[in-house]
């Protein structure tokens, strides 16, 4: 069976393309949730103007995420946590407390852009990449302090 993709599928391709799937899963997984439609002359036509606005939309989702990039630059976050030693912490920052802090400082952020292969478990700078775009990544200066215990 063939179909016309309308949303990005993970493991099968991206919005338009023209795919070829088994009768089960076009019919019961694709078709249904709208994520896919059948490949006929109509539907190809529509698909062509649904991809031309893609393009447009694309482009202009670039151009924001690259402003948004240079606002970036020279920023940084801080984080205090309580750490033991070797300068390890109690418990760790993640990509959730990152999108977080540049929520407070004004930027929304999802978590997921935030490319944290693992979170941070020690004292420290870190440079942490934000995937925005597809084809635009900015890095983010993270800097860990230890928290100061008053006696």
């Amino acid at each position: 069976m063939e179909v016309i993709l309308k949303e990005d599928v993970a493991k099968l391709g991206s919005r338009g393309d023209v795919v070829k799937v088994a009768e089960g899963y076009g019919r019961n997984y694709l078709l249904p949730r709208k994520l896919a439609i059948e490949a006929s002359a109509s539907n190809k036509a529509v698909i062509e103007q649904m991809k031309a606005a893609a393009v447009r939309r694309s482009a202009k989702e670039k151009a924001q995420a690259e402003e948004l990039s240079k606002q970036f630059d020279g920023l940084a976050v801080n984080f205090t946590r309580r750490s033991g030693e070797h300068d390890q912490l109690f418990g760790s920052v993640t990509s959730g407390d990152i999108a977080e802090a540049l929520e407070k400082k004004g930027f929304n952020i999802d978590r997921r852009k935030v490319q944290l292969h693992e979170p941070l478990k020690t004292l420290g700078e870190f440079t942490v990449p934000i995937k925005l775009h597809k084809d635009v990544t900015t890095h983010l200066k993270v800097l860990i302090e230890k928290e100061t215990v008053e006696q």
